[in-house]
């Protein structure tokens, strides 16, 4: 039997409060988790190719040349080349080797070295109301010292060479090339990229340039695997020493 106190306490399915739905707590926490793991693994361990490095092909002929006259003595058609320009690459799509001899070495110093002293006294009269002072309680001296170093060296170098083609030909003799190299091996993958603005009177007889009479050149060697994983510091000792005050 229902009764008016019943019936006062009692609230209806329809007039009870409803709960908003939320993300699940353990998926709250995963995210969380994730977040920080993404944070403190090195994105070089999933590192990949940059694009825009792929080779430029030659424009294609539109219409197909006439075939030579017979009987002809000279025809530029069949494959003529300039005594002088010879079979240098000058053209759009044209490959050329790039020889790399990248070699820098760096080196910097510095020191600072500071130190300050000063000091105070004071005499109390010995008569008076003032003589129950003790004149080694009003002495005060204080002082600073500070002697910092610092010193940092560098070497890198590269060599080898990579065949890049030519994207872009302009009309004050210059070209943009670019090009990559990539490298499967058994513990990983390899892969040089370049690119720069090449003068197109520093190639030579063989279609060689060298790295360093290229201007603007961007050069990126970097590779991925198991090799490359067991050289980089690990996620857990990166959290420890980004917390540590030390």
């Amino acid at each position: 039997m229902e009764t008016p106190f019943d019936r006062h306490f009692t609230l209806n399915r329809k007039d009870a409060p409803r709960r908003r739905a939320g993300p699940p707590r353990g998926l709250v926490v995963g995210a969380i988790v994730a977040a920080a793991l993404a944070w403190f693994v090195d994105p070089a361990s999933a590192a990949k190719p940059k694009k825009g490095f792929e080779p430029v092909l030659a424009p294609p002929v539109a219409v197909q040349p006439a075939p030579p006259t017979a009987g002809s003595i000279f025809n530029a058609s069949t494959g003529y080349i300039g005594f002088v320009e010879g079979r240098r690459a000058h053209a759009l799509g044209d490959t050329l080797r790039v020889m790399l001899v990248e070699s820098m070495t760096t080196a910097k110093t510095a020191g600072a070295k500071t130190q300050k002293q000063g000091q105070f006294s004071v005499t109390p009269p010995t008569a008076g109301p003032l003589s129950f002072l003790n004149p080694n309680a009003l002495n005060a001296s204080g002082g600073s010292s500070f002697n910092g170093q610092g010193n940092a060296s560098q070497t890198s170098s590269l060599a080898g060479e990579v065949v890049v083609t030519i994207a872009e030909v302009r009309a004050n003799g210059t070209a943009f090339v670019r090009g990559e190299k990539r490298m499967l091996l058994s513990q990983g993958q390899e892969w040089v990229q370049f690119s720069g603005i090449v003068r197109l009177g520093d190639i030579d007889q063989e279609n060689r340039v060298l790295s360093t009479q290229i201007a603007d050149a961007r050069i990126e060697y970097a590779g991925n695997g198991s090799v490359g994983r067991a050289s980089r510091e690990g996620w857990l000792s990166k959290f420890f020493n980004a917390i540590s005050p030390f």
